[in-house]
């Protein structure tokens, strides 16, 4: 699989740019910078960057396997939602994780992230970003040897197990981005793999090897106008009907209902 580079909006790089002189994070490696400066980007909250517990080796190694193709297994569909361009597996939503639960008696999330175990056992990069007891499961799994992961993502929030889930991460020693207080969030998570997939939108742009045509579009998750399968064309002469009068080159048709 190879990553898609996007294509970066004025805005987004103005909004880059005002985020760095108003923040310094020049003495941070690569993917530490990439990632902190997604995320405050993200909030607009520069706080941040003194909260997050950033290890570049994992960081590294989580943005190879995301490079690779590696799976992304996300807690929630919001997480996955904020993803650009990349495919999130997630499996709360579904009936197998209702049924599972039931039959524990643990949440949706721990049965989610359990199932999902199981498809993914080794290689797969994890990004949780609301339920602490998701993340709680995934270590559990970690310790029974049933679970071997690229990379964690662990940024739940919430005043019930956040804080003590990740701070249970860091004492695991996968490769792992948290942080330290209650903060968290689908938004965060996001924003965290979207770093890693995509890293610095001022650096100069690389052709991405095997691809060709336009680039994928600025966001996090969001389909850009004009782009994809519900995007229109300007229709050949030939294509219309007899007597229809010419029109400018590049002028969209008219949306119809």
């Amino acid at each position: 699989m190879t990553v898609v580079r996007r294509s970066v909006h004025p805005i987004e790089a103005e909004s880059y740019r005002i985020l760095r002189s108003a923040v310094d994070t020049s003495g941070l490696p690569r993917h530490s910078r990439d990632v902190a400066e997604r995320i405050v980007h993200t909030t607009a909250d520069p706080g941040w960057v003194a909260d997050l517990v950033l290890d570049e080796a994992a960081l590294t190694a989580g943005a190879a396997a995301l490079a690779a193709g590696a799976p992304l297994v996300v807690d929630v569909t919001m997480v996955g939602a904020g993803i650009t361009r990349y495919p999130a597996r997630c499996l709360v939503g579904s009936s197998r994780a209702a049924e599972l639960a039931a039959a524990e008696g643990v949440t949706r999330s721990a049965a989610a992230v359990r199932l999902a175990a199981a498809e993914h056992p080794t290689g797969a990069v994890w990004a949780v970003g609301n339920a602490p007891t998701a993340l709680f499961e995934l270590l559990r799994l970690v310790a029974a040897g049933r679970l071997v992961p690229a990379l964690v993502v662990g940024l739940p929030v919430g005043y019930v197990g956040a804080a003590e889930s990740k701070a249970a991460l860091r004492a695991s020693g996968l490769p792992q981005l948290s942080n330290l207080s209650a903060r968290g969030g689908s938004a965060v998570a996001a924003a965290a793999v979207n770093a890693l997939l995509y890293g610095d939108p001022l650096a100069p742009a690389e052709p991405s090897p095997g691809r060709e045509g336009p680039l994928a579009p600025a966001g996090t998750g969001s389909r850009a106008r004009g782009t994809g399968s519900r995007a229109r064309r300007n229709p050949r002469r030939s294509d219309l009907p007899a007597g229809t009068p010419s029109m400018p080159l590049g002028q969209p048709l008219e949306e119809r209902p």
